[in-house]
């Protein structure tokens, strides 16, 4: 594995880079705010080939790798952990099951314009009762001649407020269990769909997060993603993937909290000097520093492993365990360098203080990938 940058990789950082400094930040206090979907700076991100990073050009995509993709998370969660995830959703949950699962025609309809921006993805998945156990879904597809009726309901899908097209998971054979889930791509305008509020939250308020109903929806068989049946292991793939695009939205916004404290640290004054010179706060930025290249470093390489071997669970719920914890204590930290003034909105370390905790939580918790981790170490023992 390289663990430098490719030059193409570095020009993108460097363009991604530019778009975040002045398209994405100016408006990014503002979106925290009011909870406005940024759906014209996710068009302006399109543009840049941002929807689908790593699908290829002939589809709509940019055609890059995964560690590209990674980079450009990294990036714009930097200034705006909302448009990150807003990402990260429409290129690891949806572009990246239609690319692998689809069919040609699927691909035509569906893929090229959600890669190319011109259309929003969402991945409808969790419901009340079913979040961590996602093999408890109760949503229902039943087989009606060439299509299929659905009726349930899902919680807290990211992009839901807006998005144009759903991947939907419901129970085909409720008596299978996890093998009798189907996975269906459902435009957003089918009669029998509905969206639920905008949810206010702690953090990545601008994220769209709403519930998502189907009332006897009936929808062709051909927008089934898959055989009838394989929706389980379509959601499970497709959440390793998304683990790392979560990884990479952490170390983005840990970053973004660090070289907030690391100026304030330089030009707070105290006792008759910057702050920086105390080694109390020497020691904090020592330490964030360190797991900021070490989280980043577990997600270069779990998008390496994705691209190279046919299994990555093992990798990606690693990079996900720890740049999520790790943002966790990063923001922790760069908030109490700031002091007092941490604490206030003026600052914009306290909106990356509240955007790290979820990354602790969505695409699969932190005590769910510890499963996964455990799982890996006792099979290879």
């Amino acid at each position: 594995m390289e663990i430098e940058l490719s030059e193409e990789q570095e020009l993108l950082r460097e363009t991604v880079r530019r778009f975040a400094r002045e398209v994405v930040a100016p408006r990014a206090k503002q979106i925290d705010a009011s909870g406005e979907f940024p759906l014209a700076t996710f068009r302006q991100a399109a543009e840049l080939g941002l929807a689908g990073v790593c699908v290829p050009e002939e589809l709509g995509g940019a055609g890059m790798e995964m560690i590209a993709y990674c980079v450009a998370i990294e990036e714009i969660s930097k200034v705006c952990a909302s448009t990150g995830v807003i990402l990260s959703v429409n290129n690891s949950l949806v572009c990246d099951p239609l690319l692998r699962f689809a069919n040609d025609e699927q691909k035509r309809q569906f893929l090229a314009p959600l890669a190319a921006g011109a259309k929003l993805g969402c991945f409808a998945l969790t419901e009340p009762e079913a979040g961590s156990d996602a093999a408890a879904l109760r949503s229902r597809a039943r087989r009606d001649g060439d299509r299929y009726v659905l009726d349930g309901d899902k919680v807290f899908i990211t992009n839901g407020t807006h998005a144009d097209v759903a991947l939907v998971f419901a129970s085909t054979d409720p008596e299978k269990k996890h093998r009798g889930i189907s996975c269906f791509v459902v435009p957003c305008d089918t009669p029998g769909f509905r969206r639920g509020e905008h949810e206010y939250k702690l953090g990545v308020q601008a994220s769209g997060t709403t519930q998502l109903f189907f009332d006897a929806m009936s929808v062709p068989a051909a927008w089934r993603l898959g055989e009838e049946g394989a929706g389980f292991k379509i959601a499970m793939s497709t959440l390793d993937g998304g683990r790392i695009g979560i990884a990479a939205q952490a170390v983005g916004i840990a970053q973004g909290a660090f070289e907030a404290a690391l100026a304030y640290a330089q030009e707070r004054q105290q006792f008759g000097q910057p702050i920086s010179k105390f080694q109390a706060i020497q020691f904090y930025l020592a330490d964030m520093a360190m797991e900021l290249d070490a989280a980043r470093l577990l997600v270069y390489k779990a998008a390496w492993a994705k691209e190279t071997q046919k299994r990555y669970s093992l990798e990606a719920a690693q990079a996900k365990l720890f740049a999520s914890e790790m943002a966790q204590r990063v923001t922790n930290k760069a908030l109490q360098i700031h002091g007092g003034y941490g604490y206030t909105r003026e600052y914009d370390v306290e909106r990356f203080f509240r955007d790290a905790r979820i990354t602790e939580i969505y695409e699969g918790t932190s005590e769910i990938q510890k499963l996964v981790i455990a799982d890996w170490i006792l099979k290879a023992g």
